[in-house]
């Protein structure tokens, strides 16, 4: 277990270095000139120019990019030569629009993100598995037809048509739910719990309604596998209970496809929810990545990139370790 995780370290590592250099790369040979935008629009070409020193967009490509790498490192010195600044580590440098520090806009962003994130897990993971579980035991029956239909309804509306209904119907109309504010951002702030998740319904059942018709077809799928398999069927010859053959053994062996599936959409989700926190107006990472990549904002979008990476990579390392707790025919090598 010890070898298997520090070779996905490893591995997480390099893949973190190969998606920055490309990002990097992408902006240095992308039509877009961060000086000029960072300059405004009245700017002489020696305004530019002096922009392009205090942004070190003067120095080679390369040098950029290690400059960029060591403040990863450790500390290291920004700005204009005999104006320059200490960027304390981790340094993600400083945004070229505001000037803030990067790490201050992440911490700020990051837990909006975070408040879409687990509450829409929570309810597409239990819907969408619930329900695919429940529509694989009956199969052909009236409630398989009924789940699976509203499975294929929920999967085809994409995040902008039931947010856009949400809040027109539950916000505009009914008046049953607040306009989501990003003056909350934990259960743990002043507002208390109940607020957070007043503030955060609407974005969680948005994200569900799309990402749990999904679980719901490859939960029902992967379940009518695995009951039709030796061992289910080994499993009943020794008399077990129904109960316990189908959800001590059935649930364990068919809910891997949608362990992996699991991993990526948290690691997906965790690096910005872009729709929808477009739609909801919540100041998250994907609203705030959005922003960056519109303006030329190089720190800002480096920095949520690899950050959205790490998430990805991170949670294929669990799901990994989660197959072989979570299906007893899986063993890590």
């Amino acid at each position: 277990m010890i070898r298997f995780i520090s070779r996905r370290v490893g591995s997480l590592v390099l893949l973190l270095a190969a998606v920055s250099f490309i990002t990097f790369a992408l902006f240095q040979i992308g039509p877009a000139d961060p000086a000029s935008a960072a300059c405004g629009q009245e700017c002489t070409p020696e305004r530019v120019a002096e922009a392009r020193v205090a942004l070190g967009m003067d120095q080679p490509f390369l040098v950029q990019y290690a400059e960029y790498m060591r403040g990863l490192a450790s500390d290291r010195m920004i700005g204009a030569p005999g104006a320059e600044s200490a960027c304390q580590w981790p340094c993600l440098g400083k945004s070229f629009q505001t000037n803030e520090n990067v790490s201050d806009i992440i911490s700020r962003s990051l837990p909006y993100t975070f408040s879409i994130a687990a509450g829409a897990l929570v309810l597409w993971t239990v819907t969408g598995v619930g329900l695919g579980i429940a529509a694989a035991l009956r199969k052909g029956s009236g409630v398989d037809k009924v789940i699976v239909g509203a499975a294929s309804i929920g999967v085809s509306l994409p995040v902008p048509v039931t947010g856009l209904f949400l809040l027109l119907v539950f916000v505009n109309q009914l008046h049953w739910l607040p306009f989501t504010t990003n003056e909350i951002s934990s259960p743990l702030g002043p507002a208390g719990p109940w607020a957070w998740i007043l503030n955060y319904l609407l974005p969680w059942v948005a994200l569900a309604v799309l990402f749990s018709a999904s679980y719901i077809r490859v939960t029902r799928t992967n379940m009518i596998e695995t009951f039709g398999e030796d061992f289910m069927r080994t499993a009943r010859a020794k008399g077990l209970a129904p109960r316990t053959v189908t959800f001590k053994h059935g649930v364990r062996a068919g809910i891997t496809p949608v362990v992996t599936m699991l991993g990526m959409d948290i690691g997906l989700l965790l690096g910005g929810a872009v729709l929808t926190e477009q739609i909801f107006s919540v100041p998250g990472l994907g609203f705030t990545a959005v922003r960056a990549a519109v303006s030329g904002d190089l720190p800002v979008t480096m920095a949520i990139t690899m950050l959205a990476a790490f998430f990805v990579i991170l949670a294929n390392v669990i799901v990994d370790v989660a197959y072989a707790l979570i299906d007893p025919r899986v063993r890590l090598q």
